[in-house]
């Protein structure tokens, strides 16, 4: 059967939109309650909606009963200091699951291509359902900082880079992608992150947001490339030897956050 996808991802997997106007917004990311999670990099969360409207981060599939990544429950506290951010995510009018805002603190390129990572959003999805898709809608102006994609984890002719300034809106189906970003500080980044549901309220949302699936990729030196590489190699070899001691197996194409 299949499930309802959106044709503006359907070429590329990912869409730039036009930039929101995000001086116009309050601070709110700043007023938040944030939590430790794992994700690429070091990083705090600080979540709006989540499985049962508690302030925590894990996959709505970890909870009892488990689902898949729709239907979050807004948390009051939350929402009551940053509805600004709240509406933003409800603004495409498609089903939200996970929402919250990221902290990224800065980091190397060779530290993103060693957190590249894929999202589980469809996990318990029902075929002829919505496909669970992610949004950055990036808070801070981070010109010099990259989402990174790779439809292949260790190739890195796959990889596009796309900046985030402020107000950068990018839609991408996050299970197609190993992704993570390259934070160039010297601050802390704040993105808002929400996992959408496709269908024809987030198909209106992109085509207002003149979603472009072939955004201009920032090109970087080959000799940077090839050393986050190997550096990528080594520290997965590093961590291979590590679990090994423990008894562990890990299997070589595993990701640091499966």
């Amino acid at each position: 059967m299949g499930y309802l996808t959106s044709p503006a991802l359907s070429e590329t997997g990912y869409v730039v939109l036009d930039r929101h106007d995000q001086s116009a917004d309050p601070a709110e990311w700043r007023d938040l309650e944030y939590v430790g999670w794992r994700s690429s990099g070091i990083t705090r969360f600080a979540p709006l909606a989540s499985h049962a409207g508690d302030i925590e981060c894990n996959g709505f599939w970890n909870h009892t009963p488990p689902r898949a990544d729709k239907d979050g429950v807004w948390i009051p506290s939350q929402v009551a200091k940053a509805p600004t951010l709240q509406a933003r995510a409800l603004e495409p009018g498609a089903n939200v699951g996970r929402c919250r805002v990221i902290e990224l603190q800065p980091n190397t390129y060779a530290d993103a291509i060693y957190n590249l990572h894929q999202d589980d959003n469809n996990r318990l999805n029902t075929e002829g359902t919505g496909w669970v898709v992610r949004a950055w809608l990036n808070l801070t102006d981070d010109p010099d900082s990259l989402l990174i994609l790779r439809s292949d984890r260790f190739d890195p002719s796959t990889e596009i880079r796309l900046p985030l300034y402020a107000g950068s809106r990018i839609v991408v189906d996050t299970q197609r992608f190993w992704h993570a970003v390259w934070h160039q500080g010297p601050e802390p980044r704040y993105s808002l992150i929400c996992s959408w549901t496709s269908g024809p309220e987030l198909d209106a949302y992109l085509t207002a947001g003149n979603a472009d699936p072939h955004p201009a990729s920032v090109p970087l030196p080959a000799a940077l490339v090839a050393e986050a590489q190997a550096e990528m190699h080594r520290r997965i070899e590093e961590r291979r030897q590590a679990f090994e001691a423990h008894g562990i197996v890990m299997e070589p194409t595993e990701s640091l956050y499966s």
